[in-house]
């Protein structure tokens, strides 16, 4: 993680896991790099659908688990959805541009730690944990001095 948690936000399921997602849609812009951490069924891919539907990047959003990258082309420019949990090597994401999606696009990023050395130090880091109820989620957000003043911006 870049920093200490900011902000920490429980949902009950997974209408409200879309929901949240929708207002960090609002906040990010062209060449952020969004992290999205938690064990398999955590709601990663549930979030980040929700995610590229508010930001215009339509309704159909497979998970790229097996082809790695899906591209949407979006309202304010092209979202990158990466799945590196298949990823071998950490060198192996340049083959699939990500330096290309760092440079001009936002970055939504399933399994980050796969990317080793090469996560930017500037990015939001969010870590999805199960609640106390098995459709509850917990968000924890952490992030560079940037993302601070954004968040409070939208109420989470």
């Amino acid at each position: 993680m870049t920093s200490a948690i900011l902000r920490t936000v429980t949902v009950a399921d997974e209408a409200a896991t879309g929901a949240l997602a929708r207002k960090v849609a609002h906040i990010a812009r062209p060449r952020d790099v969004i992290t999205l951490a938690g064990t398999l069924g955590a709601g990663k891919t549930a979030f980040a659908r929700a995610f590229i539907t508010a930001q215009g990047g339509g309704e159909e959003v497979p998970s790229p688990t097996f082809t790695l990258l899906q591209v949407y082309d979006a309202a304010d420019g092209t979202i990158y959805h990466f799945d590196l949990y298949r990823l071998e090597a950490p060198e192996d994401a340049f083959e699939i541009g990500i330096e290309d999606a760092f440079a001009e696009g936002i970055s939504l990023i399933e399994w980050p730690d796969r990317l080793g050395r090469y996560l930017p130090r500037e990015r939001l880091d969010i870590t999805i944990n199960q609640g106390t109820h098995e459709t509850e989620r917990r968000f924890d957000f952490a992030g560079s001095a940037n993302w601070i003043d954004r968040l409070n911006e939208i109420d989470l």
